[in-house]
């Protein structure tokens, strides 16, 4: 583990040169407008969730907004997202639920934020690290495919890559490496054609020495 650790250690320190500014690209001014555009990007990307939320957050700013429309309203506001119809009608439970539970206040625990409507453990986990600066590392498919590429990881399994890399990255900042992870699968180690060759990390990846080096 300790050859590992001292990997991630040089992995994070490497990225850390090329994405100056590893933070959440989603578009939001309080911690219940993250909630909603995470529930929003499942399937979809950041870029289509911020062009709705544009929108949807000039007329419904709040958990009270929200549980008093009808899914059809909503679905109007949120069709160009994939899976419209499930993500309206989980944003609206969800609101509810803030408002009668936890009075009008996105809950800050893993445990409490489960309870909403749509929202499983990466939800939790972004809105526990990007809205409360908690030591959550969500796992989504960028970070999976990076982490197995590099070796630090061999599973195709979320979970089971959250609780390896808390292990290898513990002490350190998982805000900050989650987000250096996710950005770096978003735009250089992309699933179809990484950009290998002039990539920071090819002397350190598994992946680089398997099919290019």
């Amino acid at each position: 583990m300790k050859i590992v650790e001292n990997l991630g250690i040089e992995i994070e320190n490497r990225l850390k040169k090329i994405i100056t500014n590893p933070v959440s690209e989603l578009e939001f001014n309080n911690e219940f407008e993250l909630l909603v555009a995470v529930i929003l990007s499942a399937q979809c990307t950041d870029k289509r969730v911020n062009m709705v939320t544009k929108e949807l957050f000039k007329i419904y700013k709040t958990p009270y907004d929200f549980a008093n429309l009808s899914i059809e309203e909503l679905e109007e506001k949120i069709k160009s997202c994939n899976y419209y119809h499930n993500k309206a009608k989980n944003i609206i439970s969800a609101s509810k639920k803030i408002v009668e539970k936890f009075n009008g206040q996105v809950p800050r625990t893993h445990e409490e934020l489960i309870t909403l409507d749509g929202v499983g453990n990466k939800t939790a986990n972004v809105v526990q690290v990007v809205a409360f600066k908690q030591q959550a590392f969500p796992v989504d498919t960028h970070i999976l495919r990076v982490s197995n590429r590099l070796g630090l990881v061999e599973t195709s399994s979320p979970d089971v890559c959250e609780k390896e890399l808390k292990e290898i990255f513990k002490g350190r900042d998982y805000g900050v490496l989650h987000h250096l992870l996710l950005l770096f699968g978003r735009y250089f180690c992309v699933a179809k054609k990484p950009k290998c060759e002039n990539c920071v990390l090819k002397d350190l990846c598994k992946y680089f020495k398997k099919f290019k080096g």
